[in-house]
């Protein structure tokens, strides 16, 4: 199988992103930091349409599903950087957090590693408080109280005059502390599938409203492995393949599923949306799906056919083909997976981290004073133990 280095798509740059917005820039300097991270972004997706390797960027976001395609490419462009400087051992990251998530998991950020910037959603957030008698809910002011016994939710919404800011994530690489469990890795025979996966593959299938049906070879459908019928509502893949391959093929059908849906609401197919993305982007963004979700099971993908970029994508759109194409198939594979009961792969963050951070939370909150404060030390901002409260008081 082909295979080029990530190396060959991610910006290289003299400096390191974050060092350099450190030092180029104040910290208050939001929008500046931001563009040029966007900047940044932007080189990563020019080097991946000049290497003309889909595969190499769908193995990487492989390893981070939970991110967006644009974080991925942040997270690995600036850790190549970072492996170049000689900052860190490992050529490729395998997971990131917060700086205060690595504290939960028990973790510390060493000294002299710098951060990877990502983009976050910034949302503007806000509780609401439900009236007993008429059961409509209000906006509550920043410093105001609720009466005990009133019903209160927090609410949120994207801030449309900026949608996004920015984070910052280590690798555990850039971490020492309390070992982390390694990820779940299903260890599949050759030609087989991870259990349940056909089962759960077809049960969305269902869900849109498509038969499943098996054909009894390929010259029974036009010498394909699977097809999609719009007008038929049937999915149908190849009986004379072994599972691996079978399953691979349901999941590149169902990325069409997901992506390609050209019916009017009345059930006709209208050839105007048919038409409007190119058979060959179709196939890739299918396959691509099918591609991630293998991988998230542990399956051999030396197999998928992913063409070249510059075989799909024109030099004139290609760059916004190719970010808006990693975009969809991330978020159609992260909707899959997560509807999937199968064993998978981690999604890029530490495992177990929302349980430490729930636990944190329980614990920071049985640790306030009467007047809902949180008790801390001064050396290492952690809540005072109890002794100590004790005395305090």
């Amino acid at each position: 199988m082909h295979r080029v280095g990530l190396s060959t798509f991610v910006p290289r740059t003299g400096i390191s992103l974050t060092r350099g917005l450190e030092r180029a820039m104040p910290d208050d300097d939001v929008d500046d930091r931001l563009r040029a991270v966007q900047e940044a972004l932007a080189a990563s997706v020019e080097k991946l349409f000049e290497s003309d390797d889909w595969r190499s960027a769908l193995t990487t976001a492989a390893r981070f599903h939970n991110f967006s395609f644009d974080n991925t490419l942040l997270i690995y462009s600036q850790h190549q950087q970072a492996f170049s400087d000689g900052l860190v051992a490992a050529p490729e990251p395998s997971m990131v957090a917060g700086f205060r998530q690595w504290r939960a998991m028990g973790r510390q950020v060493l000294r002299g590693q710098h951060g990877y910037k990502i983009f976050r959603p910034n949302r503007i957030q806000w509780r609401e408080v439900q009236d007993p008698a008429s059961g409509e809910w209000r906006r509550l002011a920043r410093t105001e109280r609720t009466q005990p016994g009133l019903a209160v939710r927090q609410r949120s919404r994207l801030n449309e005059k900026k949608p996004f800011d920015l984070a910052t994530v280590f690798d555990i690489s850039q971490t020492d502390g309390e070992p982390i469990p390694e990820p779940p890795r299903p260890q599949l025979l050759v030609g087989s599938a991870p259990q349940g996966l056909w089962e759960g593959l077809a049960k969305q299938v269902a869900a849109h409203g498509f038969a499943l049906s098996d054909a009894r070879s390929a010259a029974t459908i036009g010498g394909a492995n699977g097809v999609t019928n719009w007008q038929d509502l049937t999915v149908t893949v190849r009986a004379d393949m072994d599972d691996a391959s079978r399953t691979k093929t349901l999941s590149h059908e169902l990325g069409h599923l997901c992506l390609h849906d050209p019916r009017k609401p009345d059930g006709t197919v209208d050839l105007a949306v048919a038409m409007s993305v190119t058979r060959g982007v179709k196939e890739v963004e299918a396959e691509s799906v099918a591609f991630l979700i293998g991988a998230a099971h542990g399956m051999d993908t030396s197999d998928y056919s992913l063409p070249y970029i510059s075989t799909w994508a024109s030099r004139e759109e290609g760059l916004a083909t190719v970010r808006q194409t990693g975009t969809r198939v991330i978020a159609t594979a992260r909707r899959v997976l997560d509807q999937l009961p199968t064993a998978q792969w981690g999604s890029g963050q530490p495992p177990g981290l929302d349980q430490r951070l729930e636990q944190q939370r329980q614990i920071t909150n049985q640790q306030r004073d009467r007047h809902g404060r949180v008790l801390y030390s001064r050396r290492d901002r952690l809540p005072r133990p109890a002794a100590i409260r004790e005395a305090v008081r």
